[in-house]
């Protein structure tokens, strides 16, 4: 039984670490411009 304490209580840790990382991205800005990587990708900076 402590055992499955053990896991409960690491899985909400788990859980809680993520939801602060995906919440950090949001504030920083990390998903803001999701089209221009898409677009950047497609063009060609290299001029020789």
């Amino acid at each position: 039984m402590s055992g499955l304490i053990v896991l409960v209580v690491s899985a909400m840790g788990l859980g809680a670490l993520a939801l602060a990382g995906f919440f950090w991205a949001l504030r920083t800005g990390q998903y803001e411009d999701i089209e221009g990587a898409a677009q950047r990708i497609l063009l060609d900076d290299d001029m020789p």
